[in-house]
């Protein structure tokens, strides 16, 4: 079993491979609940928390990590810039209003969410209405803006997140920073191989949010024999598979012993590494287009999916 390693990302930061995703639901009340399993992670070993203002999750992270007692600088957060605060002049703003609710002055990584803008209502992220995309600002001009507040020390490093290979080039026409990590699903039945292989070839990290594939990938019969191999429940096999190819995971659990297992993780020999990569099938568990064809108001096409 190994320890949490870390990666290096292009700003020459070490984050560490293994966070605690933030996502508790959306209503208030579920936000409410999440402290305490916030503060089970760290108290776990975790020094990585994943949240986001579309999370709702931000205020009670800042207060785990209060609880907690350990020390912030030993603590990598990572939240994100909604897609209802696009724009230069915006991204600040919404980033104050993230330090606010973690009770910090920075964040170690700042994501741009999602590449679509859309109209949302002032109820806070806990909206669970309709969501309709409006056009602009681009995600060029709202990257200007999140290279701004990282220019300023508040977000040390910076990154986007459901950005495929066809809108990170787009991206690279006009950015002064190649993003240091992308965050998208990815799973054994998602690999995202191309995509895998364009953000190496960038040096851009891959985040895999939805990692272990719910229980659609971990009672995949192949997960099931490779965890009686290792001795290990079915999600260590599928964390260690993407730390093997050198991506970060952020699996969410609010329950304190599958915390425990999600950060003591098995090495998987290099042949089963490939096998569990060629379950892949391009399946989409977590984020997948509507009836219409739609992703949050935009098509497949415009997701470059």
């Amino acid at each position: 079993m190994s320890s949490v390693p870390k990666f290096k990302l292009n700003t020459g930061a070490s984050i560490p491979a293994v966070g605690l995703g933030g996502w508790s639901g959306t209503t208030k009340e579920e936000h409410a609940r999440s402290t305490p399993w916030f503060l089970s992670a760290l108290k776990a070993g975790y020094r990585h928390i994943d949240t986001a203002w579309g999370y709702g999750t931000e205020k009670y992270v800042g207060e785990a990590i209060k609880q907690s007692g350990v020390p912030r600088e030993e603590i990598w957060i990572t939240t994100k810039l909604p897609w209802n605060h696009p724009g230069l002049r915006t991204v600040e703003q919404s980033l104050d209003d993230s330090l606010r609710n973690l009770g910090t002055d920075y964040v170690d990584l700042y994501l741009l969410h999602w590449p679509q803008v859309v109209d949302w209502p002032d109820a806070g992220p806990e909206y669970n209405g309709e969501i309709k995309a409006r056009d602009g600002p681009t995600f060029n001009e709202t990257w200007a803006g999140i290279e701004e507040v990282y220019k300023k020390g508040k977000a040390k490093n910076i990154g986007v997140s459901n950005f495929s290979v066809k809108n990170l080039e787009k991206l690279l026409t006009t950015a002064n920073v190649v993003p240091a990590v992308n965050q998208v699903e990815l799973h054994p039945y998602l690999a995202q191989e191309d995509l895998k292989a364009y953000c190496d070839s960038k040096g851009i990290v891959l985040t895999a949010y939805a990692p272990t594939g719910y229980n659609n990938v971990r009672s995949d019969p192949l997960i099931v024999e490779l965890a009686a191999k290792y001795k290990v429940a079915p999600a260590q096999v599928v964390l260690a598979w993407h730390l093997a190819r050198g991506v970060v995971v952020v699996p969410k659990s609010s329950n304190v012993e599958r915390q425990k297992e999600n950060v003591n993780l098995p090495t998987l020999e290099p042949e089963d590494v490939k096998r569990v990569t060629a379950l892949d099938r391009n399946q989409r568990l977590c984020n997948k287009p509507d009836a219409d064809g739609m992703v949050c108001g935009w098509t497949v096409e415009q997701m470059g999916w």
